[in-house]
């Protein structure tokens, strides 16, 4: 089939209706814009969902890509490969872990953390220690079991009955994890940002008593930073910023820069409960994306790269209170680095998609985290003038959405 006859309707007829796309269909990307099938041109402040921490067809990701695709694709798990052990090793000497496991997907990295510390419990403790504390508004993946760990019913509704032994509480609320917490757990799952539920920060005081009571209780304690991590807070990994160091973590989106990959990474003691044949992934591992993987972690580690992060969220920062100041619509900018959540007031509460609609038409892609959180995550290393331009757009947008509200 000819390009000229594909189209937005296309979708609806071939698609599983499980998403609704957009009505343009993006064709060509590079740095932070990216051009329709129209010819359209947009300032990307979405990052295909924080996942282009490099921005649209980075020129050394590229030569990355396309010098490994001449060279090796796939394998199988039966061998090992040159780009896996140096992603591997790349990822060990920049964080607390000692060994990792590579997956296709963020949902693929937590199954795999959340099944290693089961049996990390049973080998360790017996079998009554199976218990998962996850936090509500939490998201986690959508398999089976980590939409069950994640805490939003909206993603388990219809796929009952869900994997049993699992416990959610609030975010942020150590009382209730002391309640909550016993003998019984085996792991507690957060994210260093509840990034789908809203852009929450978790404190430095709830982060560090989180570690002591899974200390107390011989529970693992599992970061999700597949939203937080490669560099998106100003740290390679958010983690490092709260000062507590996990026991499991897993890291996707950003990781491979566009290129599908996932990682969990762990300390040789409990690797110890994933033995051979205890789980796997046909194509986790595979050359091209750990190729690609390895060149991201390389310059997210540069210092200017984290550095830009920093000064950059405060230019778009800037920016959303100046949009405030006019219009009254935000009650608190959220997050960190370039993980950035407009919180909505409570008059506009539920009307999010709204701005993220509005920027499109202008010519600026935005994300939301719920209803009521205008979202932006976009590439770590925009340019300061794209960054204006897309801010000067979305302006533009929140005057039309209050001036449509001004005349409804």
């Amino acid at each position: 089939m000819m390009n000229d006859d594909l189209n937005r309707a296309t979708f609806d007829d071939v698609m599983v209706p499980n998403y609704a796309p957009s009505s343009i269909i993006p064709v060509k990307g590079k740095g932070s814009k990216v051009w329709d099938s129209e010819g359209n041109e947009y300032l990307d402040l979405a990052g295909g969902i924080a996942v282009n921490g490099l921005g649209h067809c980075h020129p050394e990701l590229v030569d990355v890509l396309k010098e490994q695709g001449e060279q090796l694709w796939h394998l199988s798990n039966v061998w090992t490969n040159l780009p896996a052990l140096s992603l591997a090793t790349r990822l060990t000497d920049a964080t607390f872990a000692d060994k990792v496991f590579f997956a296709n997907s963020g949902g693929e990295a937590n199954e795999a953390a959340f099944k290693l510390a089961r049996k990390y419990a049973q080998d360790n403790y017996g079998p009554e220690k199976y218990e998962i504390i996850s936090f509500f508004h939490g998201f986690h993946g959508r398999t089976l079991f980590t939409v069950s760990v994640g805490g939003q019913e909206k993603y388990t509704q219809g796929f009952e009955p869900l994997p049993q032994g699992i416990t959610h509480i609030p975010y942020n609320d150590l009382d209730a994890l002391r309640e909550a917490i016993s003998d019984k757990t085996c792991a507690v799952v957060m994210e260093p940002i509840a990034a789908e539920g809203g852009i929450i920060n978790a404190t430095e005081e709830f982060a560090k008593g989180v570690r002591e009571l899974c200390d107390q209780h011989n529970a693992l304690l599992v970061f999700d930073e597949v939203q937080t991590g490669v560099g998106r807070t100003g740290e390679l990994y958010a983690y490092m910023g709260l000062d507590v160091l996990p026991d499991i973590m897993t890291s996707a989106k950003s990781l491979g820069g566009g290129f599908p990959i996932g990682a969990m990474l762990t300390t040789t003691k409990i690797a110890k409960s994933m033995g051979i044949g205890t789980h796997g992934s046909t194509y986790g591992g595979n050359p091209l994306a750990c190729a690609v993987a390895d060149k991201v972690i390389e310059i997210m580690s540069r210092p200017e790269t984290l550095a830009g992060v920093k000064t950059k969220r405060e230019l778009i920062v800037s920016q959303l209170n100046a949009i405030n100041e006019k219009h009254g619509i935000f009650k608190e900018i959220r997050g960190k680095g370039l993980l950035i959540g407009g919180a909505l007031t409570e008059e506009w509460q539920g009307k999010a998609r709204e701005f993220l609609q509005a920027a499109m038409k202008e010519g600026v892609m935005i994300l939301i985290a719920g209803p009521n959180v205008v979202r932006i995550a976009p590439s770590l290393i925009i340019p300061d003038e794209d960054i204006r331009s897309a801010m000067e757009k979305l302006a533009i947008a929140v005057d039309n959405v209050m001036a449509a509200a001004t005349t409804a």
